[in-house]
């Protein structure tokens, strides 16, 4: 059993401390400790997190090798300062079965660099007809708790109200991609201005929001918990406000890149600005920061989308919908959230980390950096400025929208159960 010493780390930027990791635990923490034989990593007063839970992400394994598999997707993880992450159904074949949510899991397992939870297909096949096997998703191996078609929407309401109902049983959570699918056919970037200027089909924000006010009141009506993913609209904001002031069960997420950038991108018909839902306005983008801050919008998901050269370098209309994200999200938090006043990093913590793992009940994520709790730690350079380089990225796929944008922090190590997947700034 290895032992770490972590001098000098502000825990959740706080004043330095020490952190003495023994096996898989944190053995202790405080000031001026010792341990022999300890291996010692200076922290020179960088911040320490705990390790970092993303509820979306798509590890494109099995059917999509080309895109991204469970190993490479979970070492883009590993280099992003995530302990674990959370596989999208929308695999080939669906993960709407026992079978295929435990290959997911085992293929986690075996990667070594983070915990993989799969999330299970709401209905067979993603088509929206007919219930998968839910129940049998939870009892299996990979303990399922989290369902949804993301990439598609559940838009039918009796379906809808039927998985609600079914995931009490076990205390599982619903994640819908709210987009009603006739009011966004043909959409290719936010309806608006920008898109008439530039000819191309509008994506309007009460598509989102629509969908997201039915389905709250589909949970209150069910007492169902609820989920929403990627929200993108101040609209929708305010949506999540009411439903939380009157009691219902949700809760919801947000992108980086819909807290970074706005529709004016697409001026430029670079297909990496091409992500489902759209990017917005600047008053959404207000909206959003200021409602992860207030925790109307409880946490911070990256919906890496890794797609391979072929289905971004192209025409904007051809181009597949998506960005990667999980190497970058926490740079784009410190930029948008942290230097601008609106998180501190404890708060950072809980919106990457306690809250994501409470709602997909991750056990082991997401605890307190204190003696006796799992040693899942990540320690980031919040000094550190860099241009993004996704030659170096550990992902697949290179479709980001940042490149060769300067962008702030850098996680130098990672530690999933006291163990090292990143040191220095390099998978081990």
């Amino acid at each position: 059993m290895s032992k770490i010493l972590i001098r000098g780390a502000k825990v959740l930027g706080g004043e330095p401390q020490d952190v003495l990791i023994d096996g898989e635990l944190i053995a202790a923490v405080g000031t001026g400790l010792s341990a022999e034989g300890a291996e010692v990593i200076e922290a020179d007063g960088r911040v320490l997190l705990p390790g970092l839970v993303d509820l979306h992400t798509h590890l494109r394994e099995p059917g999509r090798e080309d895109s991204e598999t469970v190993l490479t997707g979970t070492r883009a993880a590993a280099s992003g300062g995530f302990t674990a992450v959370f596989a999208m159904a929308n695999t080939f074949p669906v993960a709407d079965t026992a079978g295929v949510v435990e290959q997911v899991w085992r293929l986690g397992k075996e990667s070594g660099y983070c915990d993989v939870r799969p999330i299970g297909a709401v209905t067979v096949g993603l088509e929206g007809k007919k219930l998968a096997e839910l129940g049998a998703m939870h009892d299996s191996a990979a303990q399922v708790s989290v369902f949804s078609d993301d990439g598609k929407c559940v838009d039918d309401a009796v379906i809808m109200r039927r998985a609600l109902e079914y995931v009490k049983a076990f205390g599982g959570v619903v994640a819908q991609h709210a987009q009603e699918p006739r009011l966004t056919e043909g959409a290719q970037m936010n309806e608006g201005v920008v898109s008439a200027e530039l000819g191309l089909g509008g994506w309007p924000a009460v598509a989102e929001e629509s969908i997201i006010a039915r389905d709250v009141l589909l949970a209150e009506h069910v007492g169902s918990r609820l989920h929403i993913c990627h929200l993108s609209t101040a609209g929708s904001v305010e949506i999540i406000r009411w439903a939380k002031s009157r009691g219902i069960d949700v809760t919801a997420e947000v992108c980086p890149h819909h807290l970074l950038l706005t529709e004016e991108m697409v001026r430029t018909y670079n297909p990496a600005y091409k992500v489902n839902p759209p990017l917005r306005t600047e008053r959404d983008v207000r909206a959003l920061r200021e409602a992860l801050a207030d925790g109307t919008i409880d946490i911070v998901a990256t919906d890496h989308a890794p797609h391979p050269h072929e289905d971004k370098d192209c025409e904007w209309a051809a181009a597949a919908m998506g960005m990667v994200g999980l190497e970058t999200a926490l740079s784009v938090v410190q930029e948008t959230m942290v230097e601008t006043g609106l998180l501190d990093w404890a708060g950072v913590a809980d919106r990457m980390s306690f809250t994501p793992a409470r709602i997909g009940n991750a056990t082991g994520h997401g605890r307190p950096v204190a003696a006796g709790e799992p040693a899942n730690l990540t320690l980031v350079d919040t000094a550190y400025r860099g241009q993004v380089d996704p030659a170096r990225f550990a992902s697949r796929s290179r479709n980001t929208p940042y490149e060769g944008r300067e962008l702030p922090g850098r996680v130098t190590h990672t530690w999933l159960r006291g163990k090292a997947t990143l040191m220095d700034g390099k998978l081990t």
